[in-house]
């Protein structure tokens, strides 16, 4: 079992069901912390993505990481379900938040290959809702809590750490907005002990690119015959460890408002993915590219 390093602390992490979220919280737990697992698939009633991951079985993997695994579930496009969840958590915890994540977004609902003077604006902005909109209200519930002490980490996952453009309108728009909620948070939180940053995973190997590729985590590697690129993917776990990293670490008001990302994390504070590997995705991207348009 990992050292206990955030016992005591207590976190709540927005779209918990898979992927990342499910990563970041079970090193959370991991660490020793109370993790609240939100998002709208429970057991016997999944969500509209009809995925077979419940925020139940999300708690349960914090338990056995070792940390507390409370799921909540929580539809956080609705302000008064959200507000709902912080007024249970400063009842449980006592008044305490000490980490926040934003991990909602909905990739699930994005035509890849439409422009924008072709898109299904009603589907595409019910993606900014979820991917944006849902970072807000839960920072603004979440926020008082924090503000009550004048401590805590608040992290808003998105996709990538710069602002080339990302293959889709609103996709694009949903990911560097994310950016702009943790820089303009920084902004607001600038005379407080609070912190406000965004992260980025590199190729993430989640739930569902597993069975995208038709593999599984035994058999990853089987996938980089389909897409080279597969080759430096990283597990949900390896973003839960940098989480745990900002999380533990005394001068992380430094990066206030920065976008971070897992592999340049990796590099300063050396936790590794649970295979044992440091995935390096920026690395290794631009060797690819410099690759492709050499031959």
């Amino acid at each position: 079992m990992a050292e206990q390093v955030l016992k005591g602390k207590v976190a709540v992490v927005a779209g918990a069901t898979r992927g990342a979220g499910r990563g970041i919280a079970v090193e959370l737990g991991a660490a020793g912390a109370t993790v609240y697992c939100t998002g709208r698939s429970t057991r016997g009633n999944p969500s509209d993505m009809n995925r077979p991951e419940t925020i139940e079985e999300t708690a349960e993997l914090v338990n056995r990481a070792g940390g507390t695994g409370i799921a909540v579930r929580t539809d956080h496009t609705v302000p008064s379900e959200v507000e709902a969840l912080f007024k249970q958590v400063k009842k449980e915890q006592e008044g305490r938040l000490d980490i926040l994540v934003n991990d909602i977004g909905a990739e699930g609902m994005i035509d890849w290959k439409m422009p924008l003077w072709e898109s299904d604006v009603a589907q595409d902005w019910a993606f900014i809702e979820r991917a944006i909109y849902t970072h807000i209200v839960t920072s603004r519930y979440g926020l008082p809590l924090m503000l009550a002490e004048n401590s805590g980490l608040i992290i808003e996952v998105t996709d990538g750490e710069t602002y080339d453009y990302r293959g889709n309108f609103f996709y694009d728009l949903g990911k560097v907005g994310v950016m702009r909620l943790a820089h303009n948070q920084a902004k607001e939180l600038k005379d407080t002990n609070i912190t406000a940053v965004a992260l980025t995973p590199g190729f993430l190997r989640s739930e569902m690119m597993l069975e995208h590729f038709g593999v599984t985590e035994e058999t990853w590697r089987d996938a980089a015959k389909q897409d080279p690129y597969f080759a430096e993917s990283e597990t949900p776990y390896y973003i839960g460890r940098a989480v745990v990293a900002l999380a533990t670490d005394p001068n992380v008001h430094e990066k206030a408002g920065q976008t971070l990302s897992t592999w340049h994390l990796s590099d300063e504070y050396g936790f590794e993915d649970i295979d044992g590997r440091q995935p390096h995705w920026k690395r290794f991207f631009d060797k690819m590219q410099a690759d492709e348009q050499s031959s």
